[in-house]
This record gives C-alpha cells, sequence and structure tokens, in this order.
C-alpha cells in the first residue's frame, strides 16, 4: 500500500511544486514506484518534469469533471519510476464539486495505491474541494515554506485546515508530517525568526533540513528537468536528498 503524503502551504510561492517535484524524483531515483498528482492549476509539475500536454490531454481535473478515470491521465516521465498525473490550468475551480472524498477512493479503486510505493499530491493554495479532495486522501501533510512571516502564517492557516479536515472525520489518518524551509539562508535573522517560531509552536522534531537558496532549482525547471538530473552537485540537489532521508525518518517514527 503506497504511503501518500500532500504537499501544501495556503500561501502560493511557497515552494510547493519544486519541492513536489524534487522530492518525487529524489524517492524515483532510490528505486521506489512514485506517482506524482499535480492538483495545482498552475500545472507546474509536468513543466518540471519536461512533460509536453496536448489539448484535451486527460487530466486529474477532468478526472473530477467526471470525463476520464485517474489511470487514463498517467503520464510516464523520462526517470524511471516516476510517473504523472498532470493539471490543467484551464480547470474552473468551481467544478470540482463537494465529493470530498473522489480522489481518495479513486487511488484505491483503481489500484493506483497498490501499483505504487509513494503518491505524491501538489496542491493549489486556495481553500476549495481540491485542496479538500487532496487532504482526505493522504496519510501525512508536507509543508514547504519560505521563512518569513507571510508564509509562516499561510502554514497556520493550513494548520486549521487539517484540523477541520480531521474533526469532521474526513480523514482520521492524516497527520502533518513536516515543515521544509526552502531558499533558506540563515544568515538572514528574519529565517531564523521563523524557523524558530514553527519549530516551538510545532516542535522541533516537525522541522525539516532546509533547502538552501540555489539559482539551480529555478534553472531545473525552466530546463524540464529534476534538479537532480539537471544539477546533480548542485547545494538544493544534496539538501533535497537529505530531506528525503528526513522524511522518511519522520514517517517511520510517526507510525
Amino acid at each position: 500500500m503506497a504511503r501518500v503524503f500532500v504537499v501544501s502551504n495556503r500561501k502560493g510561492g511557497s515552494g510547493k511544486s519544486s519541492s513536489a517535484v524534487n522530492i518525487a524524483a529524489e524517492m524515483a531515483s532510490q528505486g521506489r514506484r512514485v506517482l506524482l498528482v499535480d492538483l495545482d492549476t498552475q500545472s507546474h509539475c509536468a513543466l518540471g518534469l519536461g512533460i509536453k500536454l496536448q489539448r484535451n490531454t486527460p487530466t486529474v481535473h477532468s478526472f473530477l469533471a467526471g470525463q476520464n478515470t485517474l489511470r487514463d491521465a498517467l503520464q510516464s516521465s523520462e526517470w524511471p519510476g516516476l510517473d504523472l498525473i498532470p493539471a490543467d490550468p484551464l480547470f474552473d475551480h468551481n467544478v470540482a464539486g463537494d465529493q470530498e472524498t473522489r480522489l481518495n477512493t479513486a487511488l484505491l479503486d483503481e489500484g493506483l495505491c497498490d501499483e505504487y510505493d509513494t503518491i505524491a499530491i501538489d496542491t493549489p493554495p486556495s481553500l476549495d474541494g481540491l485542496l479538500i479532495n487532496a487532504l482526505c486522501a493522504a496519510d501525512r501533510v508536507l509543508v514547504p515554506f519560505q521563512p518569513h512571516f507571510l508564509s509562516g502564517e499561510g502554514v497556520r492557516q493550513l494548520a486549521r485546515v487539517l484540523f477541520r479536515v480531521s474533526s469532521r472525520g474526513l480523514n482520521d489518518r492524516l497527520r502533518i508530517l513536516g515543515f521544509l524551509p526552502v531558499m533558506l539562508d540563515l544568515r538572514i535573522g528574519q529565517h531564523r525568526v521563523v524557523n524558530a517560531s514553527l519549530a516551538q509552536q510545532f516542535g522541533a522534531a516537525r522541522l525539516l533540513p532546509g533547502i538552501r537558496t540555489d539559482i539551480k532549482v529555478a534553472e531545473a525547471f525552466a530546463a524540464g528537468k529534476p534538479l537532480r538530473a539537471y544539477a546533480p552537485h548542485a547545494r538544493a540537489t544534496a539538501d533535497y536528498a537529505a530531506a528525503v532521508q528526513a522524511i522518511d525518518t519522520m514517517w517511520s517514527q510517526q507510525n
């Protein structure tokens, strides 16, 4: 049965998609079967994997609109073990409807949870049926954040959404896996303050080692490649490898 985690932050521009792509690619490089599901209508995961989508390509959003199955939308990437269910950048969020567990049901019923070792779900920052579907399908939530005040507030808003999902009985197994600082520079006082604040509020054990500021992250996305394929010796590549190791350790400790 696959481990399913959501990559989420209520604030946009928090490094969600770059983290989702690079963590998924790092896991796949270790021989795992990884499925990346892109619920964010910016459709950045396909860009980060260099996957060209044609008009009317099945997506996770056309699945939610009742036009195809999830399996119909599967796209193989260039990297062994890593597949994508892409997003539709033209999707109207209002079409997601109120079937909050539809994604979870399809992952199970279509056998995808048995076919993959890990399923990572990139999410939109908006609070709507897309985010709730992702949270209802997941075991854990990974929260990337840029260490400044507004991102810290986005983390706190997301925590309230998680409580709402849990308290309504929609997903009793949902837990916060950890918080991942991105574009981190501990020489900057504000970065240290925000990190310390989140560690105090949620527990230092949930704060993952950070991803240092590195232009190679943006360059890799522009090239349509995961960071480890574009710049295997970059410092952010090493940081994502360390983050995956920490994610595995945290997950095991939380079970």
